[in-house]
């Protein structure tokens, strides 16, 4: 007696993935850190900062980026945004990755260190 082995049809639809690749994305807390990180860093330099839609979207990228300000040059200086779990500080001049960070407060701290970071901060 002959056994058929029925294998499973692989159809286009089948190889498509459904996988969302992760990615964080700038909320109203982060703006509201941003301002109060700006305001702080007067003294040190920073000039000001703002938050800009990025124009084609990528996977695993956020839909948003911060571009910083500071006194030493007329251009924005540094960029930051998500990419997939971490915030990511780039030179925005030369283009260049400075750092990639677990929490946004971090990403600015790594800028200029002027505001304690909220993880950070102990109860009396």
């Amino acid at each position: 007696m002959e056994m058929e082995i029925l294998m499973p049809r692989k159809n286009d639809a089948s190889s498509v993935s459904n996988v969302i690749p992760f990615q964080m994305e700038i909320l109203s807390g982060h703006r509201e850190y941003l301002s109060r990180w700006v305001h702080a860093g007067h003294p040190m330099g920073v000039c000001d900062a703002d938050i800009f839609s990025v124009e084609q979207r990528q996977a695993g990228v956020s839909s948003g980026y911060v571009l910083i300000w500071v006194r030493e040059t007329s251009d924005p200086a540094y960029k930051i945004y998500s990419r997939g779990n971490s915030w990511v500080v780039m030179d925005a001049i030369r283009e260049n990755v400075l750092g990639q960070f677990r929490s946004f407060a971090d990403a600015l701290h790594m800028v200029r260190p002027v505001l304690p970071r909220p993880e950070k901060i102990v109860a009396a």
